[in-house]
Order: structure tokens, then sequence, then C-alpha cells
């Protein structure tokens, strides 16, 4: 059995610290996690990133989409949509879809907005849409998360998602914390299950 790759994109760290706890609840749900990133989209034509970020998870490379055996996805809120970084890093994955390559592999998505009704649900579908296309198999949240029915900052059923407020510095809640692990755990055993 492969690995969870949980992908994302996080400017101000609440993101990559989502992406952290997923990948605890995948490693809880017994297959490894791979952390990676993508870099942000350049305003200067023609910049060149460099290949390794500053800080964090390593850059994804289509070889690590190719060879999971599920994924999650996470970028915070622009405008009720992913950010842009992500959707660059998407655009680019014609090679895979024209294989098949993510076909039939469970899927699922976060995100972070800086107020409570700031798109977070919207935006966890814009993420659902290319991979619906790529054929993957979408988890979201169950009610059975008993988190989802108390929570007064982020949580949806479509995905995890944080209130990381008008500053971008508040910290993932207790709550957050579990839906995140339980995504984590849900894309481990439902990769597991399908390779039986």
């Amino acid at each position: 059995m492969s690995y969870i790759l949980v992908l994302y994109y996080s400017r101000y760290g609440a993101t990559a610290e989502m992406a952290r706890q997923v990948a605890r609840g995948v490693e809880e749900g017994g297959l490894p996690a791979r952390l990676r990133t993508v870099p942000a989209v350049s305003t200067v034509c023609e910049a060149v990133a460099d290949s390794v970020p500053d800080a964090g998870a390593p850059y994804a490379e289509p070889a690590d989409l190719k060879d999971c055996a599920g994924l999650a996805l996470g970028s915070p809120t622009r405008f009720g949509n992913m950010a842009s970084a992500m959707k660059y890093f998407l655009d680019g994955t014609s090679e895979l879809w024209l294989a098949g390559a993510l076909a039939g592999k469970p899927a699922g998505v976060f995100t972070s907005t800086s107020s409570l009704h700031g798109g977070q649900e919207t935006t966890l579908l814009s993420m659902m849409l290319p991979l619906l296309h790529h054929g993957m198999l979408l988890l979201g949240l169950p009610y059975s998360e008993t988190d989802l029915l108390h929570t007064e900052a982020g949580g949806t059923p479509y995905g995890p998602s944080h209130l990381a407020g008008a500053n971008n510095d508040l910290p993932l809640t207790a709550a957050e914390t579990r839906l995140c692990q339980a995504l984590g755990r849900r894309l481990a055993r439902t990769a597991i299950a399908l390779a039986r």
C-alpha cells in the first residue's frame, strides 16, 4: 500500500497546520502521509521560484499524485474559490488525467478562511471539481463526527474548515483539529479497503 498525499497551499500557516492534522489522521488510519505544497503564482512575468521552499513541505511533483493511494487537498479561500496557486498546479495535471492515474482513488478537501461566512463551502466545492474530472472518489465528513453538530468555528460535511480570523492568526480549535484528523483517518481507511 502506498501513501496518502496531503497537498496544500498556505500563505499564513493555517492551511499548513490543517494539513499536518490531516496527515496525523492518515497515519492513525494506517497509512503513511506525504505532505507536499505548491509554489505561489508569481505576479512577475516569467519569474522562477526556487525549486525548494524556504520552509515547510517540499513542492509537489506529478509523481506524488500518480503514485498516491489517495489525496487530501487543502487551500485557503480566495473569494469563495481555491487559491490561484492550487488551481495553477491542478491545471498542469492533464497528463495524469489522460492516463487515468487518479481514477478510483479516494480524495477529500479542506480550507481555511478569515471570516466565518467567507466562502468555506464554495471553496471546498471548487476543489472537488477537478478531482471529479480525474475520476476520484470524493469523501466528506459524516455527521457521525459530532463536532459538525456543535462547532462554532469551522467544520462542514464537505470537508474540514477553519476560521483563521481577520488577521489570520486564530489557532485551530479542538473541534477543527479533530475534524481534520477524522478526514485523514477516513481517507486512509477507505484507501486500504479499496485495495483489498
